[in-house]
């Protein structure tokens, strides 16, 4: 088996693969081919890909050569034409919202595996790249908010007189929530959490932030994981309770998303409206539409005062780590597809490999991605 690490495009920092895990596919019988410059990104030089085994390859001679390539973002049309039928691509694919890069791949008989995809059960814990990758995105969103903030986080008493912490709103207390959370409270904020799901409750609380109930929230209890849409009575009310923290708060962090559908608009102009100036935003889930009515995506914009950051992509700003994470994450999920002596072996009866896969024989094999297809 030989196993190909491409350099990302489109300024993404991150790589696939870092020299660590290179070592332990080396012994499973792995040959590792790497892209020259793949990982200097992330601070990992080809010598140190070298020493932990692998050889430094040219991008044609992976693409041709290597039986699973490994990626982050999804690999373009010019790309996936150089890849030969019956080959495996590996990575955060994101086929909920790629319809056409999806029946492409069916097309040109590749397996495609994305692990953002993967269920998020206990088992599929340690290769959840999702929460990983999140996990410092919660982290960086609140050091950009405090660095583009004009007052200080925590409270200060001086002779000149006293300064009040400030008040971080943070919408939605999943992984990148639950970072948030605790990167403000360790900053001296005074921090209020939203979430759908009254399970996050304790979550929330044991980190030290207040937590704003609404009720009537749908059960997301069957959605492997991930979130699910809302009744329209339910936004109703959650509007209402978002609007009357977000009038006093100096920080908003938001970060709820759909998978395979817009984000959900939580902060209506009306509530920019009453944010006072030099307030806050980071949206998260500007990649997918955001959290606010005038989130641009990779930009920040000034609204009556109020700063909104757009960055869906903060991991990329945390390389090294962010790609150590997701190496740990890609190995765990190999562990599934290869047997000890690095043959391939897909086991479809397994909830997390048949989860994964996007395309297998030339067909679209998962339920998901089948059912968002469908017309309505």
């Amino acid at each position: 088996m030989i196993a190909g690490i491409l350099k990302e495009k489109n300024g993404e920092t991150r790589v696939s693969l870092v020299p660590e895990v290179v070592k332990q596919l080396q012994q499973m019988s792995v040959t590792v081919w790497v892209e020259q410059g793949a990982g200097d990104n992330a601070f990992y030089n080809d010598d140190a890909y070298m020493q932990a085994g692998a050889e430094i390859k040219t991008a044609a001679d992976i693409l041709t050569g290597a039986d699973i390539i490994f990626t982050l973002q999804p690999p373009s049309k010019e790309i996936t034409d150089q890849i030969p039928s019956g080959k495996i691509i590996a990575g955060i694919l994101q086929p909920l919202y790629r319809v056409n890069e999806v029946e492409h791949w069916a097309s040109r008989n590749i397996t495609a595996f994305s692990l953002d995809t993967i269920p998020r059960t206990t088992r599929a814990q340690v290769m959840d790249v999702l929460s990983s990758q999140a996990n410092i995105a919660g982290y960086k969103a609140v050091l950009l908010a405090a660095y583009s903030y004009s007052r200080y986080f925590p409270m200060f008493m001086t002779a000149a007189g006293s300064i009040a912490p400030a008040k971080v709103l943070i919408l939605g207390a999943g992984v990148a929530g639950l970072q948030a959370i605790a990167t403000a409270r360790r900053l001296g904020a005074v921090v209020e959490v939203f979430d759908t799901r009254p399970a996050v409750k304790e979550e929330v609380m044991s980190l030290g932030a207040k937590f704003v109930e609404v009720e009537g929230a749908a059960d997301a209890s069957s959605a492997g994981g991930y979130a699910v849409e809302q009744s329209e009575t339910y936004k109703q009310q959650q509007q209402q309770r978002i609007a009357e923290s977000i009038a006093k708060a100096d920080i908003v962090i938001t970060t709820a998303q759909i998978p395979g559908k817009a984000a959900p608009v939580l902060v209506s102009s009306e509530m920019l409206d009453r944010m006072r100036a030099g307030s806050v935003i980071v949206d998260l889930a500007a990649a997918t539409g955001g959290n606010t009515g005038v989130t641009k995506n990779n930009e920040t914009v000034q609204y009556k005062g109020v700063t909104i950051i757009g960055n869906s992509n903060l991991p990329a700003t945390m390389p090294a780590d962010a790609s150590k994470l997701y190496a740990k994450n890609l190995f765990n999920f190999l562990k599934l597809i290869l047997t000890k002596e690095g043959a391939l072996h897909l086991n479809f009866e397994d909830d997390i490999v048949k989860g994964a896969c996007i395309t297998h024989n030339g067909e679209i094999v998962n339920d998901r991605v089948k059912n968002l297809m469908q017309p309505a």
